[in-house]
């Protein structure tokens, strides 16, 4: 890996740890689609190193602010996503190229669809779903994970339409990703996919991952609870919109 590469790779990977201190996620969409777009590094290499570096992101971020945090809806989605990766793994090796590239244009489409509603009628509820929706996001979140490397959009929406407060989210959606980074990290650590390039990466990154999560806890943007729900969603839909282009791509080009 060259010394440019790396360097970009660093640079992208500080912009997503900005952005998921203070939201609570999209450390792995931005770096993951930032290096594709730019034809830096492997999605199977980024995501192995989104794993190891989101781990220090959230160790970083979340000591002292755990305490207004719902551990049983945690535990709920913790049940639900570790049979969700294992399933979405399992079915990323047995579809075909195409059945996987329509199950991501579905994907896409739900998130876009979400997003609309929500930024058209941008209100949460007014009492905490039970278990039962904890439970199914996290399955969703573990399964679209195994088979996109992407498993935030179904807790993101299930949580910020939740009556917690913004912090609450954002550090309920941290221990959550902090939990399945470490999971995904041991099962790709056993197969011996940690090769040189991610550890030497990860390495390099991890000075940089500490300064923007402090950076991110002492200036977070100057925006009201609806504002950064707006914003959320919005960057929901940019995700489905990119999931739904590299679908139609897959197949039609």
């Amino acid at each position: 890996m060259s010394t440019e590469t790396l360097l970009a790779l660093v640079a992208i990977i500080m912009v997503g740890t900005y952005f998921q201190t203070v939201t609570g996620f999209g450390l792995g969409i931005i770096v993951i689609g930032g290096s594709s777009a730019l034809d830096l590094a492997t999605v199977a290499m980024m995501a192995a190193v989104v794993s190891l570096v989101t781990v220090v992101n959230c160790a970083v971020a979340l000591p002292g602010a755990t305490k207004q945090i719902d551990w049983r809806a945690i535990g709920a989605v913790a049940v639900g996503a570790i049979p969700g990766i294992i399933t979405g793994v399992l079915l990323l090796e047995l579809l075909s190229a195409s059945a996987t590239s329509i199950l991501q244009g579905l994907l896409g489409i739900m998130v876009v669809y979400s997003g609309l509603s929500f930024l058209v009628s941008p209100t949460k509820k007014t009492e905490r779903t039970g278990d039962t929706s904890f439970f199914v996001s996290g399955f969703s979140s573990g399964l679209t994970g195994g088979l996109f490397g992407m498993g935030g959009p179904p807790l993101v929406y299930q949580l910020y339409r939740q009556p917690f407060d913004i912090k609450t989210i954002r550090n309920m959606l941290l221990v959550i990703f902090a939990c399945t980074s470490v999971f995904r990290s041991m099962f790709i650590g056993i197969q011996g996919q940690l090769n040189a390039d991610i550890l030497l990466l990860t390495a390099f990154a991890l000075p940089a991952v500490t300064l923007m999560t402090f950076i991110g806890r002492r200036f977070p943007p100057p925006l009201s609870a609806d504002a950064m729900r707006r914003v959320v969603f919005s960057v929901l839909m940019l995700i489905g919109i990119s999931l739904i282009t590299s679908s139609y791509l897959a197949l039609f080009m």
